[in-house]
């Protein structure tokens, strides 16, 4: 019998983070990014769909511009203010706005970015795809990935690296 109970307060979620192991911010994350979550999906017993809360620091972004290829993604503001980047368009955003940003390439493509002063905290709820293809518009890279844990595939190139099927072959 499973003991995991599906309910969790979001005051029980611990936050981590991309910091280095002294604390200090890691060399990998560039400026401008403030990568918190705590994972939810996991501790409540989830199995299609994936949860986590969120908080980025005033001014900041938690994730380049990227549009996924089999996952649909849906955030839930908490606290705060920011914009959604979506597209070529822009909203501002506000504790309780609901988000929807489906599959598909640049057109749904999307960031969140803290405008406010306070921090911004959202509950970002997802499918949960075993293959995954995101797109970042900004940078032209193209990621793919596979399976979830330690043995991931996690693999980033650019699209104008393409090859052809038969190369090589």
């Amino acid at each position: 019998m499973n003991d995991t109970s599906p309910v969790l307060n979001l005051d029980q979620v611990q936050l981590r983070g991309l910091d280095a192991a002294d604390g200090g911010r890691s060399p990998d994350v560039p400026p401008g990014y403030d990568v918190r979550w705590g994972e939810i999906a996991s501790r409540i017993g989830a199995r299609k769909l994936g949860y986590n809360l969120t908080v980025v620091a005033p001014g900041m972004r938690n994730c380049p511009f990227h549009s996924h290829r089999a996952e649909e993604e849906m955030f839930l503001v908490l606290e705060g203010t920011g914009e959604l980047r979506y597209g070529e368009a822009r909203y501002p955003l506000r504790a309780g706005d609901v988000i929807a940003c489906p599959t598909g390439g640049p057109e749904s493509a999307h960031q969140i970015i803290n405008t406010g002063n306070s921090e911004l905290r959202y509950l970002a709820v997802s499918t949960r795809s075993e293959a995954e293809v995101c797109e970042y518009p900004d940078s032209g890279k193209i990621g793919a990935y596979a399976g979830h844990g330690p043995a991931r595939l996690r693999h980033l190139t650019r699209a104008r690296d393409a090859r052809d099927y038969w190369e090589n072959e």
